[in-house]
């Protein structure tokens, strides 16, 4: 039996900048319903201190990739902001 990869968020993210998206598209960017779910799971179980090794590095994952879209975000919106002036 063969194994679909499984996709981590830096695939998710990685596909979607690798699709050109303007700054309108990252600014108004948002994970997939499965990956808010997942992300959403992890941080209950790590209030609860229920992560195992692989869970919290899968959080930390979630956590670089949620700091590394709120900069891009706000970069795109100064890029508009100073695109209109």
């Amino acid at each position: 039996m063969q194994m679909t990869p499984i996709r981590t968020i830096f695939d998710v993210i990685t596909d979607f900048l690798a699709t050109n998206p303007t700054p309108q598209d990252i600014i108004a960017y948002h994970l997939p319903p499965e990956l808010e779910t997942r992300a959403h799971e992890l941080l209950d179980l790590n209030g609860e201190g229920q992560l195992s090794e692989l869970e919290r590095e899968e959080m930390l994952d979630f956590v670089r990739v949620e700091e590394m879209m709120s900069l891009l975000k706000a970069k795109m919106k100064l890029k508009l902001k100073r695109a209109s002036e």
